[in-house]
């Protein structure tokens, strides 16, 4: 606001820049959607390490691929994921009851059935309080460990120490669903958690697992819950039966919506003949968020005295695209000698360059195992890079650059709604923008030597038209020219003639 000068003498003013800066969003939080024995339902859980994961679902547990994918993912760079964990209906919730006071588990499991309860009630007179601790006592020749403890409650719902206020939302373990009339009294023992049962474990094909993977992106489900995720992994859905591949391709999608990439497991076992083929049995309306890889990959199992065993690819790669943007950037290829897969010991099939030269025009991505560099990633294709569909998004850091920027762009400009849509708003439009997309060229993620030749942000009259003002709509236009990976690298040698002068 201008200033009203009343006195002689010297005034400041302070006047906005109208910049307004936007900010790069994260490229590599993964979703991770699989059965688990425990951990909460419906609903996605953020996790920063392998070590949240055993906290929260309990680690690897070898009648499910989940855990295991997590784990590959961090220690392949990784370092923000979400968790969505599925179950049986006939998954039920252990509970215990003490004198009108009821308890439940947090979630679905026999998890809960190494945990005890234990009330001791406060002398009087101050004899309506009471105290909770929970124990953990996995076997009965354990000694049981006190695990959480709340102090002073009271079964008073105006009470600021209120049981269910104290304990629901805050405990990892349990949660009130009932209080009674009456404070409980002191237990002699500690009373179990009983009745929680793992239910049938899900297989990513099972049809009861994808019909619950069906509604996970509805409005106001698990997966729309979610701020911001980049890479979806289902670890071993794979395409070979109708179920699967539907799936699939309604997963594609659901990432398309949520301008995420959805990284698919190939087959296992599967030969070359089989990956062709199953490329168009998984392509669905947007091929060009998704990649599919191949083959499974061998790795030692801690559950099983470190022996090799198949895993799905996707947790693999996934940490490896979350480590090369951090190294380098979103537009560089997550493949090539510097995307070694940490852990791997092999894969289960060893391709040669004939065999990954049959698969790569056909936008299959395929694990290498190479002299020197070990086990790498060696293919960068969307589904959408065959060769014959000759597509703008045929390579994944062209297509998930393009990502990156929309979602940027969107968040950045959500000040511009209900401005005065004229040219001092068009201007302001194109300097932060602008901005923006300069600092990206000045990283390298663009081709072109100048400016001029890697970018350009368009918003003007002729953008925006005097209709287009009338119905309330500023139209902006953002163009880049991507960086594309050295693919096929040719070497040329030429035999000199004749003889050198003495």
């Amino acid at each position: 606001m201008p200033v009203q000068p009343t006195y002689p003498g010297v005034y400041i003013e302070e006047l906005p820049s109208g910049v307004r800066t936007i900010t790069g969003v994260a490229t590599s939080i993964a979703l991770f959607i699989g059965w688990a024995a425990r951990g909460p339902i419906d609903r996605a859980v953020r996790l920063s390490s392998f070590s949240d994961y055993e906290r929260r679902y309990g680690g690897l547990d070898l009648r499910s691929e989940l855990g295991y994918a997590v784990k590959h993912f961090f220690d392949n760079g990784g370092s923000d994921a979400y968790v969505i964990r599925i179950v049986k209906n006939d998954a039920t919730t252990a509970g215990a009851s003490i004198n009108g006071l009821k308890l439940e588990a947090t979630s679905p499991g026999g998890w809960a059935g190494s945990y005890k309860i234990g009330v001791t009630r406060r002398a009087a007179p101050a004899d309506k309080r009471f105290k909770i601790e929970v124990l953990f006592q996995p076997t009965t020749s354990d000694t049981a460990v006190v695990v959480e403890s709340f102090e002073d409650l009271s079964i008073d719902e105006n009470d600021k120490r209120y049981v269910a206020t104290a304990i629901n939302n805050r405990s990892a373990i349990i949660s009130v669903t009932d209080i009674g009339t009456a404070p409980p009294d002191t237990t002699a023992t500690p009373v179990p958690l009983n009745g929680g049962v793992d239910g049938g474990t899900l297989e990513a094909n099972d049809a009861d697992f994808l019909s619950r993977l069906s509604h996970l992106f509805d409005a106001g489900a698990a997966a729309d819950q979610i701020d911001i995720f980049n890479l979806v992994c289902v670890p071993g859905l794979t395409s070979g039966t109708p179920g699967s591949n539907t799936a699939i391709q309604n997963l594609q999608k659901a990432c398309a919506d949520r301008r995420a990439f959805l990284i698919i497991d190939s087959k296992e076992p599967a030969s070359i003949a089989d990956m062709v083929t199953a490329v168009g049995d998984v392509t669905g309306s947007s091929p060009r968020n998704a990649a599919l890889y191949y083959p499974w990959v061998l790795a030692p199992d801690p559950l099983q005295l470190n022996a090799l065993r198949a895993f799905p690819p996707c947790g693999f790669v996934a940490g490896v695209m979350a480590r090369t943007d951090s190294a380098r950037g979103v537009w560089k290829a997550p493949a090539g000698v510097d995307a070694s897969l940490n852990g791997a010991a092999g894969f289960t099939v060893m391709l040669s360059d004939q065999q990954n030269g049959q698969l790569n025009p056909s936008a299959v991505n395929c694990l290498r195992s190479l002299p020197v560099y070990g086990r790498v990633v060696w293919g960068a294709r969307t589904l959408e890079g065959d060769d014959q569909r000759a597509s703008e998004w045929k390579y994944i850091p062209v297509r998930r650059m393009a990502l990156f920027l929309e979602e940027s762009l969107y968040r950045g400009t959500q000040w511009v709604v209900f401005e005065p849509n004229d040219e001092p708003l068009w201007a302001q439009i194109r300097l932060n923008v602008g901005t923006f997309m300069q600092n990206l060229f000045r990283q390298g993620a663009f081709q072109g030597a100048s400016p001029r030749d890697a970018y350009f942000v368009k918003c003007d009259k002729e953008t925006t038209t005097q209709a287009d003002i009338d119905r309330g709509i500023v139209n902006i236009v953002v163009g880049f020219a991507p960086l594309k990976p050295a693919e096929f690298v040719i070497i040329q040698l030429q035999q000199m003639a004749g003889t050198l002068a003495a």
